[in-house]
This record gives structure tokens, sequence and C-alpha cells, in this order.
């Protein structure tokens, strides 16, 4: 993906303003940021949630700015919103058969809701239960899986960790190595978790108020100091 210049905001007011950003085919690339930084606003502006008032998107070698979030997961693009995007009053299978939509192959869909069963155990002993009775973190496993039904090239998730107990961070953030070294899924990860997302990436940026203040190397993240100058 490449993002050149992109501003967006809500009616009057701007949120991120002049956003380049490239995300290299096969990398886990992190956005950090503060509450209100726009991390969120950007993730939606990509995925066409909300239309940029400035800038171009691509993925791959398609322009996709403002496009709408249909024609994106057709062509590769999920979107795994903040808050456990699934469908609280249907079944966990329900959701999944839900998230292979844009597939009509049924044997090439039950061989991806088996691979979603082997990263998430628990979602295959709890096929039958309704999604909004799950723990917050299955709900995330389950958002997870909805996406990879559609086996897309690339993967935006928002604040993944939000709300997660420690040790269902850290298995949430091993499921994200392992869909990018399996499968070869390019993911840029949002998050404000720093602790639990730094070691997974080979590139990080940092959002302050709307704007992109480091973009690079992860290593120096980890420096402490210089870490919260940046937020």
């Amino acid at each position: 993906m490449k993002v050149r210049g992109l501003a967006a905001g809500y009616g009057r007011k701007r949120v991120v303003e002049g956003i380049d950003l490239d995300v290299a085919a096969g990398d886990i690339v992190l956005l950090l940021g503060h509450n209100g930084a726009g991390k969120t606003t950007f993730a939606r502006a990509l995925f066409g949630l909300l239309e940029p008032e400035e800038g171009k998107v691509w993925l791959g070698d398609k322009e996709i700015t403002g496009r709408s979030p249909a024609r994106n997961v057709a062509d590769g693009f999920a979107f795994v919103p903040q808050g456990h995007g699934v469908f609280r009053t249907l079944t966990v299978a329900d959701n999944l058969e839900l998230g292979g939509f844009v597939e009509h192959d049924r044997s090439l869909l039950a061989e991806r809701r088996e691979r979603v069963f082997a990263m998430f155990p628990i979602l295959a002993e709890r096929s039958s239960q309704l999604a909004g009775t799950m723990s917050g973190g299955q709900q995330q496993m389950l958002a997870i899986g909805i996406a990879l039904m559609h086996a897309p090239s690339f993967m935006l998730l928002d604040e993944p960790s939000i709300g997660l107990a420690p040790n269902l961070v850290e298995k949430v953030m091993q499921s994200v190595v392992e869909i990018n070294r399996t499968l070869g899924t390019t993911i840029l990860i949002v998050e404000q978790n720093v602790k639990a997302s730094l070691p997974i990436a080979q590139r990080a940026a940092v959002f302050k108020t709307g704007q992109k203040i480091y973009d690079g190397d992860p290593e120096p993240l980890n420096d402490h100091v210089r870490l919260m100058e940046y937020f």
C-alpha cells in the first residue's frame, strides 16, 4: 500500500493532514499514537469508510482513494475494526460464513474455515455459540477469523489489543505473526500498546495530533525516553 498526502476528518474538522505512508508487500507495519492522534480516522479513510479530503491511496498498482469498502474487500483488503467487529446475534459459524461472502466456492470456504479453527481452536469449540456471549478476547479472534475468510492480501487491524488481558494480547499478536508468515498477508496494525506490538513489526510510524512524526525502524522506539517524546 502507498499513501500520499492523505487528509481526512469530520465536517469542518480535519483530523489527519498530509500523511504519506508506505507498507511494503509482506511486511508488518505498526502505526502508533496516543488517543486522538488520528489513527482510526486514517484507517477509516484507507478502507473507504470515510471519504478523504485530499491525497491518494494505492493498493498494489490500483488507486483505491475513496473507493467503497465492498470493492476493497473484493480486491483483498480486509479491515478489522476497533472494538471486536463481530455480528453479536449470530453464531461463530454464521459469522465466519458471512466473512466469506465474496467467495462462492464452498470447498474453498470450508478450507478457510478449517484454517481459522486451526489458528483459533476456541472458535471451533464454540462454533454454535452466539458471538455476543463470548469474551472480548474470543470476539477479537473471531473478528480476525472473519477477515481471513475472504483470503485478504492486505489486512488492516485497528487496535486489536484494546480491552484485552495481557495473555490474550500476546495471543492476538502471535496470530498476526502467524498470518503474515504462513499466508504472506501484508499487515498494518494501528495500536497504542507499544510493548505488545513493537516486537512483531518490521517498520513503525507514529502519529501525533494528526501528523506523522516518525516513520522507520521500530528499534529506536524501544527507548522509553524517546518514545515519550513522541507520545
